[in-house]
C-alpha cells in the first residue's frame, strides 16, 4: 500500500489521527535533521596539508610578578599575507579568563611584565619604519603606547627591577640607519664566517647593550666594540647586568662564549666570569643576586656539532663554579630558579621525551619532577612561586599548563577547535637493532590504532643531526600517515637524548652508522608486519635530506624518496654554506684531506647505484644547505634517466616559512609517494 493511499484511508475513517501522525512525523524529521547536522559537525576527517592554515602557534609564556596572569604570543596564519601574524593573549592563573590583548594586521610579540604587574610591554613594528619598537599597555585596558623609536634591530629587552628603565639589546642598523639606496652598493666580504641563513652575507655589524630611561626616553650605551652581546639580564637588586659575549681575537673562528658582568650604568667596568674555551650561555641570577646559573658546553673545541649543555652555577663574582648535571649525560635547557633560591628547575632531553627535573643546590641531587610521553618546550616562573609550562604531545600541539604539586593543569585550549574536526594517526614508540647491534629508538605512526596492518611505509628522517624525534605533535608525519602509510621516525646515532657518546658517534663519519640505524628500523617494521617490503619510501629535510641521499645510494629497495634541502657532493659546500668552521674542525681542509671529502661525498660519486625515483626540494635563499646540493643530485639522476623532479621555493630560506609553500610541500609529498608507493 502506498503512503498516499494510507493517508487517504486515515482521513476517511480517522479524521483526528492525521494530525497526530503528521505531528510525530515532523518531530521525527526535525530530530533526524538535528542529528544529521550534529553528525556533520562532529565527523572528523583525516588531517590534510591545508590544515596547516588552521594550526595556531603558541609561545614565550610570561608570568606576572603577582602570579595572577600569564601573557604569551599566539600566531595564526594570515592567508592574505601568506604568513603568520602574532598577537598577545593573557590567561588568568585560575583558568577563568582568556583575553586577547592585541589585534590587527601588525604583529605583536615578546610580552614582558612591569615589576608591579600593572603594565605589559611588547614588541611591534606598528607606526614605525625603523623596525620593531617597544610598546606599553595598561593590563587593565586601553591602547598601547610606543615607548622607543630606535634605529637598529631590538633583539631583546628587559625591565629594570624598579620599573624605571629598560635594558635593550640592539643590533647596529644597516646603512647606518639611512634608507636603502636605489642602487645597492657592492657587498664587500672580508670575514672568515661571511654568510648565514636568513641574515645573508655578514658585514661588520654588531649587537650591543643599552639602557633606556622610560620617563625621559634617554638611551645610554653600556657596551661597544667589535663584539656581540646577548642573553642580558638585570640582577634582582638592580645593581648589575650579566650577559654573554665572545671576546676572543677572531670570534668568527670559534664558538667560544663567556659570561660577563658589569654595573648597570654607562662606562662601567666589565668583568669576565667564565674562561671555558667552549660555550657558556643563558645566564640567570638567583633571587638574592648572589649567584648565577648558566649552561656550559661539554666540549672546549673551537667547534663541536655533537655536544650537549650542562647546567652550572657560580657565585656572582665567578667563583665556586659547580657543574650540576654533568653526570646526567643528557642535554639540559630552559631552566629557572625556584623562588627560594635553593633549587633550579630545568628541561632534560631524554630518549624521545623532554621532561622537567630539579637540581638541589645544597646536596647537588637531581630529581625528575614530571616525565611522560610528551615534550615540555618551555617553563616560566617568578618570585610568586607559580610555574607555567608550554607542552606538546603526539596528538596536541603546544598549549600552556600550570605546574602545581608535580601535576599539570591545562590553562589554554587554542588547539581544540581545529583538532575537533580532524582524525589523527596513532603514535607509539618502538626500538630496533642495527646490523652492528646498536639499540635505536623511534616512533611509528599508523592510520588506525586498532586494525594495524601491513601498509606502504615512509621512513621520514629528522634533520640536525643533533636533535631528536619526540612524543610531540608532528604535522608532517601525521599527514603522511593519515593518507594511508605506516610512517616511522628514527633517532639514529648523531641524535641527542641518548647520551654524549651516542651523539658523537658520527663525528667525521657521515652516512655510515646513521644508515645502519635507519635500515635496522625499516627491517623491524617489516618484521612487525607494519611495513610492506615492496612499497617502501624515504624522505627528510636538511640532514634528513642528506641521509636520504646516503641511504638510497646504499640500498635500492626504496621505491620513492623526497630529499629536501640536502647535499651529496660535500666539497662544493665548503665556502658556499655557513659551516666552514665545522668543516675545518671536524673534517679538515679539502686540499689537505681530499680522501675524507671524497668518502663523505659517497652519494654523488655513487649516483649510478641509485635506482629510487627522487623528489628534490630547496629554498632559493638557503645559505644553510644551499640549493646547489639539490641541483647536483637532481642532475646526476636526470642524466641517468632516473625519474626525478626538482622543486625550488622562491625567496625562501632553509626553513620554508610561507604557509602556502608549506602546504605545497606537503601536497607534493603525498602526490609523489602516492604515485610511486600505492
Amino acid at each position: 500500500m502506498s503512503f498516499a493511499i494510507f493517508l487517504h484511508l486515515i482521513i476517511i475513517f480517522h479524521p483526528n489521527t492525521l494530525f497526530r501522525i503528521m505531528k510525530k512525523t515532523i518531530l521525527l524529521l526535525t530530530a533526524l535533521s538535528a542529528a544529521c547536522c550534529a553528525w556533520a559537525q562532529t565527523t572528523k576527517k583525516p588531517i590534510k596539508p591545508t590544515d596547516v592554515y588552521r594550526i595556531p602557534a603558541l609561545g614565550d609564556p610570561q608570568l606576572s610578578p603577582d602570579g595572577k596572569w600569564v601573557a604569551y604570543n599566539l600566531s595564526d596564519v594570515d592567508t592574505a599575507k601568506d604568513g603568520r601574524t602574532s598577537h598577545l593573549w593573557m590567561q588568568s592563573w585560575d583558568g577563568s579568563q582568556s583575553i586577547q590583548l592585541t589585534y590587527g594586521a601588525e604583529a605583536a610579540s615578546t610580552p614582558r611584565w612591569s615589576p608591579d604587574s600593572k603594565y605589559l610591554s611588547f614588541m611591534s613594528s606598528r607606526e614605525s619604519k625603523k623596525g620593531s619598537q617597544v610598546w606599553l599597555m595598561d593590563r587593565r585596558g586601553g591602547e598601547g603606547q610606543k615607548l622607543t623609536d630606535i634605529k637598529g634591530d631590538i633583539d631583546d629587552y628587559a625591565w629594570a627591577p624598579d620599573g624605571t628603565k629598560l635594558l635593550l639589546t640592539i643590533g647596529d642598523p644597516e646603512n647606518g640607519g639611512k634608507e636603502e639606496p636605489k642602487t645597492p652598493k657592492p657587498v664587500i666580504i672580508d670575514r672568515y664566517h661571511f654568510k648565514q641563513d636568513v641574515q645573508g652575507y655578514l658585514q661588520h655589524l654588531h649587537t650591543h647593550l643599552y639602557v633606556f630611561t622610560i620617563s625621559t626616553k634617554k638611551l645610554d650605551t653600556l657596551t661597544k666594540g667589535d663584539y656581540n652581546e646577548s642573553g642580558a639580564e638585570w640582577s634582582p637588586d638592580g645593581k648589575q647586568i650579566v650577559f654573554v659575549s665572545n671576546h676572543t681575537a677572531d670570534p668568527d673562528r670559534n664558538t667560544n662564549r663567556d659570561i660577563f658582568v658589569m654595573d648597570a650604568k654607562p662606562n662601567a667596568a666589565i668583568s669576565q666570569l667564565t674562561i671555558w674555551k667552549g660555550g657558556d650561555g643563558d645566564p640567570h641570577w638567583s633571587p638574592d643576586s648572589k649567584s648565577i646559573a648558566y649552561l656550559r658546553s661539554t666540549s672546549d673545541a673551537d667547534y663541536m656539532m655533537y655536544d650537549q649543555s650542562i647546567l652550572c652555577v657560580m657565585d656572582a663574582d665567578g667563583k665556586n663554579n659547580r657543574l650540576l648535571t654533568q653526570a646526567l649525560d643528557r642535554p639540559v635547557n630552559g631552566f629557572a630558579w625556584n623562588s627560594d633560591g635553593k633549587a633550579i628547575r630545568f628541561l632534560v632531553d631524554d630518549d624521545r621525551t623532554r621532561y622537567i627535573a630539579s637540581a638541589d643546590l645544597a646536596s647537588g641531587t637531581v630529581t625528575p619532577l614530571l616525565k611522560g610521553e610528551f615534550g615540555v618546550n618551555d617553563i616560566a616562573t617568578n618570585l610568586s612561586g607559580n610555574w607555567v609550562v608550554e607542552m606538546s604531545n603526539a596528538y596536541t600541539p603546544g598549549e600552556l599548563y600550570a605546574f602545581e604539586s608535580g601535576k599539570l593543569r591545562r590553562l589554554t585550549f587554542h588547539q581544540q577547535q581545529w583538532l575537533s574536526t580532524v582524525s589523527l594517526a596513532h603514535v607509539e614508540g618502538f626500538q630496533s637493532k642495527s646490523s652492528d647491534g646498536t639499540l635505536v629508538s623511534g616512533l611509528v605512526y599508523t592510520p588506525d590504532s586498532v586494525n594495524r596492518k601491513k601498509l606502504p611505509m615512509i621512513l621520514f628522517i629528522h634533520g640536525g643531526p643533533v636533535g631528536q624525534d619526540e612524543f610531540t605533535f608532528d604535522v608532517t608525519r601525521q599527514i603522511l600517515s593519515s593518507a594511508g602509510y605506516t610512517v616511522i621516525a628514527v633517532n639514529y646515532r648523531g641524535s641527542d637524548g641518548r647520551g654524549l657518546a651516542y651523539c658523537k658517534a658520527i663525528f667525521a663519519d657521515w652516512g655510515n652508522k646513521e644508515v645502519k640505524d635507519l635500515l635496522g628500523a625499516v627491517d623491524e617494521m617489516v618484521k612487525q608486519g607494519l611495513a610492506d617490503p615492496d612499497h617502501l619510501g624515504i624522505g627528510g629535510w636538511s640532514y634528513g635530506g642528506i641521509l636520504t641521499d646516503y641511504t638510497i645510494a646504499s640500498d635500492t629497495r626504496f621505491k620513492a624518496a623526497a630529499a629536501g634541502a640536502g647535499s651529496a657532493l660535500q666539497t662544493t659546500m665548503y665556502g658556499s654554506d655557513q659551516y666552514v668552521l665545522q668543516y675545518e674542525n671536524e673534517i679538515g681542509q679539502p686540499w689537505k684531506v681530499a680522501d675524507k671529502w671524497m668518502k663523505l661525498s659517497y652519494p654523488f660519486f655513487h649516483a649510478d647505484r641509485i635506482k629510487t625515483p627522487v623528489l628534490f626540494m630547496s629554498g632559493l635563499r638557503d645559505f644553510n644547505v644551499p640549493t646547489a646540493g639539490s641541483e647536483q643530485m637532481y642532475e646526476a639522476l636526470k642524466s641517468q634517466g632516473i625519474n626525478t623532479e626538482l622543486i625550488l621555493y622562491p625567496n625562501s630560506f632553509h626553513g620554508i616559512s610561507k604557509p602556502s609553500y608549506q602546504v605545497d610541500r606537503l601536497q607534493r609529498y603525498l602526490d609523489w609517494y602516492g604515485k610511486l608507493l600505492k
